[in-house]
C-alpha cells in the first residue's frame, strides 16, 4: 500500500495507511500492528473521517488496485496482509513480467460496491456521497473504461460541464473557452484503427466536439438545480450503459479466422462482469462485442491451476501430459444464437489469468439474485442535429458485434448435438454443485466465514 502504511516491500507495521478516494484526495487511517484491522473496520473509520451517512457502508467498498491487478476486498479481508501477498497473487492473477511484479505496489481505494443494485444508488441523497459515486463514473468515463457514443458523450459531458464551470452563460462559454478542457470534459473518442478506420476517416468530417459540447451544455439545468440532482442525473444516465458499476477483468478472445485480412490470433478484451450481467468490450477499439444478462448465459471455469481434472505439474506448474504448457485459463461462456435460421448454442473462449475470478464474481452475483428490477432508463437525448451537420453513421459502441466473435456454434440434430471440441460441463447453470473455486485473492465477492 502506499503512504506511510505497510508495504509490501517494506513489511514493517506503520501508524498510518493512506486511503485514496476518486477524486485522487487522500485519506490516512491508523493502522494496528499485523496482521491490522479488517477491510470492514477500515471502511468504518473512513466513514467517519469523511463524515459519510450510513448509506454509504452498502454502497462504497475498499479495493485494493495495481496497474496489474483489482480486487475489491471482503469485509473479513486484511488490507495489511493481502498487501504482503501481493506478489504472489500477481504471479498467479497477472501477465506482469518479474521485473513489473517486483515493482507493483497496490493502493488502497474507495470504490462503488460492485455489488449494490443501480436501483438503490438512485435513491441516495447525500450529495457528498452521490459527489464519490460521480466521481468514479466520471473517471471510468473520461479514461475510457465506459465506453459510449459521441452523442452520449456530449450529453455527459454536458453535465461535468455544468458541474465545474457552473450555470452555463452564453457570454462566457464558447467553443474556444471550452477546447482546452476538452480532456476533462469529453470521453475519447471510439476507436478507429486500422484500415477500416482509415477508410472512415476518409468522408465528410464531423463538426468539432467543443461545438457539439456548447449546445448541450446549453440545455444543462440553470443556477436552481442543487449539486446532488446534478450527479444524480449524471449517474442515471451511466446506469444505461450494461458495464456501469460493474468489475473490469483483462483477457483476450480468438479473432474470427478468414477475411480480406486473413488475420486471426487474439484480440484484447476487458471482461466487465457486475450484477445484471456480463459484457466484452474491445479493448483497443472501445466499443462492445458482447452482452448477456444471467439467465441468457452459461459459464464454466477451464484451466485454473488446482482446479479439479486439470493438468498441474509436480512444482505447480500448469503442464499439458507430453510436457507442452498449457493455455492460459479460460472462461467459457454458453448463450443462444442462429446459424442458417437454425437455433444453436455458442460458445466463447475467454482467456485471462484472471478467469477464475471472473467466475467466482459471477457465481456471487447468481447467488445473490442479480440487480432486481431494472432501473428507470434516461431521459431521451435530442434526436435532431444541428443545422448543417453531417449525419452519424458509425454503429452504436455499445451494440454488441457478434460477427467479430469466434465462437464454437452446437448445432440441434434429432436428439443429440453436434459440436467441436466442447468444455467440460459439471452441471446446470443454476444449480452447479461443483465449480465454485473461490480465488486466494477474494476479488469481488460476497463476505464468507
Amino acid at each position: 500500500m502506499e503512504g506511510e502504511g505497510a508495504s509490501a516491500a517494506a513489511g514493517a507495521a506503520a501508524p498510518a495507511a493512506v486511503t485514496f478516494l476518486p477524486d485522487g484526495a487522500r485519506v490516512p487511517l491508523p493502522l494496528e500492528p499485523p496482521p491490522g484491522p479488517t477491510a470492514a473496520e477500515l471502511l468504518r473509520r473512513l466513514q467517519g473521517a469523511l463524515r459519510l451517512p450510513p448509506a454509504a457502508g452498502p454502497a462504497l467498498a475498499l479495493w485494493m488496485a495495481s496497474p496489474l491487478l483489482e480486487v475489491q476486498l471482503k469485509p473479513h479481508h486484511r488490507p495489511l496482509r493481502l498487501a504482503r501477498q501481493w506478489p504472489d497473487l500477481l504471479l498467479r492473477l497477472s501477465l506482469g513480467s518479474p521485473r513489473d511484479i517486483a515493482h507493483d505496489e497496490p493502493c488502497l481505494q474507495l470504490r462503488r460496491n460492485v455489488f449494490f443494485p443501480k436501483s438503490k444508488e438512485l435513491e441516495l441523497e447525500e450529495e457528498e456521497l452521490l459527489r464519490l459515486l460521480y466521481e468514479e463514473a466520471r473517471g471510468n468515463l473520461l479514461g475510457g473504461r465506459y465506453p459510449v457514443d459521441p452523442p452520449d458523450g456530449e450529453e455527459l459531458g454536458a453535465l461535468i460541464c455544468r458541474l465545474r464551470l457552473g450555470p452555463f452563460q452564453p457570454g462566457r462559454h464558447s467553443p474556444r473557452s471550452l477546447r482546452p478542457l476538452l480532456g476533462e470534459l469529453l470521453p475519447p473518442p471510439p476507436g478507429r484503427g486500422g484500415l477500416w478506420g482509415a477508410l472512415r476517416r476518409r468522408g465528410p468530417r464531423s463538426p468539432p466536439p467543443e461545438e457539439g459540447l456548447l449546445q448541450a451544455f446549453a440545455r444543462t439545468p440553470g443556477p436552481q438545480a442543487p449539486p446532488a440532482e446534478l450527479y444524480r442525473t449524471f449517474l442515471r444516465r451511466c446506469h444505461a450503459l450494461p458495464y456501469y458499476g460493474c468489475a473490469f477483468f483483462p483477457g483476450a478472445i480468438e479473432r474470427p479466422s478468414g477475411g480480406l485480412l486473413g488475420r486471426g490470433g487474439l484480440r484484447p478484451v476487458s471482461v466487465a462482469v457486475g450484477l445484471e450481467g456480463v459484457t466484452i468490450i474491445d479493448a483497443r477499439e472501445k466499443h462492445v462485442l458482447l452482452t448477456l444478462t444471467f439467465p441468457e448465459l452459461c459459464w464454466e471455469l477451464v484451466g485454473a491451476v488446482g482446479q479439479d481434472g486439470d493438468a498441474v505439474g509436480q512444482e505447480g506448474d500448469a503442464v499439458g501430459q507430453e510436457g507442452d504448457t498449457v493455455e492460459p485459463p479460460q472462461l467459457w461462456l454458453e448463450f443462444d444464437g442462429e446459424h442458417e435460421g437454425a437455433p444453436v448454442n455458442r460458445l466463447l473462449r475467454v482467456f485471462s489469468p484472471q478467469a477464475e475470478l471472473m467466475s467466482a464474481l459471477i457465481e456471487c452475483c447468481i447467488e445473490l439474485g442479480g440487480a432486481g428490477p431494472a432501473p428507470a432508463p434516461p431521459p431521451p437525448r435530442p434526436a435532431t442535429p444541428p443545422p448543417g451537420a453531417p449525419l452519424r453513421r458509425q454503429e452504436s459502441v455499445t451494440r454488441p458485434r457478434l460477427q467479430r466473435l469466434a465462437t464454437i456454434d452446437y448445432v440441434q440434430e434429432g436428439q443429440e448435438l453436434r459440436r467441436v471440441k466442447p468444455p467440460r460441463r459439471s452441471g446446470s447453470f443454476f444449480g452447479r454443485g461443483g465449480g465454485s473455486y473461490a480465488p486466494v485473492s477474494g476479488g469481488a465477492g460476497p463476505e464468507q466465514g
